[in-house]
């Protein structure tokens, strides 16, 4: 068979796959976005008084874990390392005893506090801090 003859016979049925694939109705399909995380937010301390690091210390607390899975009680310095996304930093300032500040950590980044909330000793928020 001659190299013209065969390179047509090639030809023919890819010309028609290109015409195929040009000649329907293309459809895109979008699927929905992923729903965003659930943004823990600290309106009331839910840390039982008796697991609240002694003045002077912090405590990463981790919601949605049993107190008794939490770690322990540790000096603050370099703790925002060993956090971990979507956990709060858990501090009882010394000089005032009757607070307790809880520094939110960021949903996606470990380490990053996003907020400073301050609490009393019952668990009720007082209010906010720069952070």
């Amino acid at each position: 068979m001659p190299h013209s003859i065969r390179f047509r016979s090639l030809l023919a049925p890819a010309g028609l796959v290109t015409l195929a694939a040009c000649s329907g109705t293309t459809t895109i399909h979008h699927s929905p976005p992923a729903p965003e995380r659930e943004v823990v937010e600290v309106v009331r301390l839910d840390v039982p008084p008796g697991h609240l690091p002694p003045p002077g210390k912090c405590r990463i607390w981790i919601p949605g874990n049993p107190p008794g899975h939490q770690p322990k009680p540790r000096r603050c310095a370099g703790i925002e390392a060993d956090a971990p996304a979507g956990s709060w930093i858990v501090y009882r300032p010394a000089k005032d005893r009757r607070v307790v500040h809880v520094r939110v950590i960021d949903e996606r980044r470990p380490g990053v506090i996003v907020r400073i909330r301050v609490f009393d000793l019952d668990g009720r928020l007082i209010g906010d801090e720069r952070v």
